[in-house]
């Protein structure tokens, strides 16, 4: 199976028929990114099937958890290479997307990269969560916020969800042992404003992995003192 076709196929599993323009504009993209990779550290996957398994197929599992067609504005925070965002982006064009990250290089890089492969209606922006969630240009301000980023979940929902509208989603990323952090982050979330809703599971077509996207509605505004200062939600997590 080519490239094309894996994508194609893994897509198909989950419910997503790519046109030929977004089959394009994702291997475009998958190209750059293996290509710069070599000077700047990008991502450890680079082998095409593991690319497009690891890092598309995983960012569409995320359209199993929500439907898209009925958002207007998405952030991708802590977007690192540009996942999920820019896959998400693909598939719902129609969608202004944001994505932010606080190492500036890797926003270079993604300005220059989506630019280059014609996507429009997307914003790369660098900071970090803590001060951008307090940016009024920001704050409360998307429909949904989702993110891949490796961090524990009361640390990722004081990062989260402060951006969003309420009634706004979350969806986060997490492994099978998302018991123990769902737990542990039962105080950040109704600080914070909001409520775990559901639990999506979803297998990784052509993997042995399995997601589980956790859906968490933003219910009530966040106090205006979260998030807190810089560096303060890894250090002492919401408990």
């Amino acid at each position: 199976m080519n490239n094309k076709e894996l994508l194609l196929a893994g897509a198909e599993e989950l419910g997503i028929n790519l046109s030929a323009q977004q089959i394009e504009e994702l291997l475009a993209y998958k190209d750059i990114v293996v290509e710069v990779n070599q000077s700047m550290n990008l991502t450890s996957i680079t082998e095409d099937r593991d690319f497009i398994v690891k890092h598309f197929l995983d960012s569409f599992t995320i359209g199993k958890a929500i439907d898209f067609t009925k958002v207007d504005r998405v952030l991708d925070m802590g977007t690192g290479a540009g996942f999920p965002g820019v896959p998400l982006k693909v598939l719902y064009p129609n969608i202004s997307f944001v994505l932010a990250d606080s190492l500036n290089k890797r926003i270079q890089f993604l300005k220059d990269t989506t630019e280059k492969i014609g996507l429009s209606k997307i914003d790369c922006i660098h900071g970090r969560a803590e001060d951008l969630g307090q940016d009024p240009k920001y704050r409360e301000s998307f429909d949904v916020v989702v993110s891949r980023a490796v961090a524990n979940l009361a640390v990722l929902a004081e990062y989260c969800i402060p951006f969003l509208k309420v009634n706004g989603t979350f969806l986060c990323l997490k492994g099978p042992n998302y018991e123990e952090e769902l737990k542990e982050s039962k105080k950040a979330l109704r600080l914070l404003g909001g409520e775990m809703q559901e639990i999506v599971e979803v297998k990784l077509p052509f993997s042995d992995i399995v997601h589980y996207i956790l859906v968490i509605k933003k219910t009530k505004q966040t106090p205006t003192k979260f998030p807190r200062k810089p560096g303060k939600p890894t250090k002492s997590p919401i408990k």
